[in-house]
């Protein structure tokens, strides 16, 4: 039974597609390996390569992974700092201006409440509706 070495495409697609760990694309090749057409044997610098495209793979991963992270937690920080300052912001129905009084972080995205001048509490405001931070 013939095989053929595991192009980089292949790799990257079946990673994004499976959601493959590195142990799984090491078994990946050895089963390659184990299989192969003894009269064509997968050369040693071809083996180095899929393991370099593996590894980077894996640590282009872990790097998303991280940085996904530090938004969440830089999102967290600017919400928190928004506590007791006005803001000015643009919710679905109407413009909203007064003073964030709470931070709701149960949804996994920072929302805040505003109270306005009024009296009115708003709740559910994202970050991104806030236009003036005073």
């Amino acid at each position: 039974m013939a095989t053929s070495a595991i192009n980089a495409t292949g790799v990257n697609d079946a990673i994004k597609s499976a959601g493959l760990s590195m142990d799984d694309l090491l078994k990946l090749l050895l089963t390659e390996l184990t299989y192969q057409d003894p009269m064509k044997p997968v050369e040693n610098k071809d083996f180095l390569a899929q393991m370099a495209q593996f590894s980077s793979l894996d640590t282009t991963r872990q790097l998303n992974e991280n940085i996904q992270s530090m938004l969440s937690l830089q999102s967290l920080n600017q919400s928190v700092g928004l506590l007791g300052k006005t803001v000015d912001a643009l919710t679905d129905t109407t413009s909203v201006s007064g003073t964030v009084t709470a931070l709701n972080l149960s949804t996994g995205q920072p929302l805040i409440t505003v109270k306005t001048a009024a009296g009115e509490t708003i709740a559910n405001i994202g970050l991104g509706q806030i236009q003036n931070v005073r």
